[in-house]
């Protein structure tokens, strides 16, 4: 009898801070400023990984969107990912992809993402060329397939940085399109890899997660628009997975990794 009572005790105090967290961003919907300074305070996790639910939807809120379009790799079953919130309440659609996994009920198609390849599965999905969201999570070439995707421009760019590493300088491993990742700290890049490669590609970075997980690029025109500028040394957060200072264990082989500009 304790344990129930004690079991909805809980559960109404979740739906509490539930609707506690929406109340409040409606509230700053309606009397938001001009320009966010610091998207952090809306973060919340729904469906995604880390707290990305709430970033999103906070920069959506301030920027608008277009075709309320998505591609997300790396997704896995699409149970925990960036997007699945966006889809089942917000009327989003778009493209899934894993590589391991297939559900074309959700639109998510079994592919593994490479430099090569990248834009022509895009092309085979019917990806438009501007669409609101693209999210990259592939544990390892994550830099160089954004590189690589030149004919298609999404507004807003959510992609895992290695925060195991410090913000500078910018590296990354070298291209490998097989690479496996083996649950170290060798994989990614560095912030400042991301960033220099975001500002060639004409976006700017307006934040990353408390757990130094993600990192979020808009548009520059978007950015200037909308968000007070805080550079990237300042938005930098080191790795902070599941409250462990310093994130994964260290590469007993001591790759080598690759410098960009």
């Amino acid at each position: 009898m304790m344990y129930r009572i004690k079991r909805r005790i809980a559960k109404t105090i979740q739906w509490l801070r539930g609707m506690a967290y929406w109340y409040g961003v409606l509230l700053w919907y309606k009397f938001r400023p001009k320009k966010i300074y610091n998207v952090n305070v809306f973060e919340r996790r729904i469906t995604s990984q880390n707290w990305e639910d709430g970033i999103i939807h906070a920069i959506f809120s301030v920027v608008g969107t277009t075709n309320k379009f998505y591609v997300e790799f790396g997704a896995e079953d699409g149970t925990e990912c960036n997007t699945r919130y966006l889809r089942e309440h917000n009327g989003w659609s778009g493209l899934l992809m894993d590589g391991g996994y297939e559900n074309p009920a959700i639109g998510l198609r079994r592919e593994f993402v490479t430099v090569e390849n990248i834009e022509h599965v895009f092309a085979k999905y019917n990806v438009p060329q501007q669409f609101d969201l693209l999210s990259i999570d592939i544990d390892g070439n994550d830099y160089w397939v954004w590189n690589a995707i030149t004919h298609y421009d999404p507004r807003l760019v959510v992609i895992e940085y290695n925060a195991c590493l410090p913000y500078a300088p910018p590296r990354t491993i070298p291209y490998n399109p097989t690479f496996q990742w083996d649950k170290t700290d060798y994989y990614g890049a560095s912030l400042s890899a991301l960033v220099s490669l975001g500002i060639r590609k004409g976006y700017r970075l307006i934040a990353t997660d408390s757990r130094g997980v993600n990192a979020f690029f808009i548009k520059q025109d978007l950015a200037t628009a909308h968000f007070d500028m805080r550079t990237p040394e300042e938005l930098y957060r080191p790795a902070m997975f599941k409250g462990r200072l310093g994130g994964h264990p260290h590469d007993s082989q001591q790759r080598l990794w690759q410098a960009v500009s």
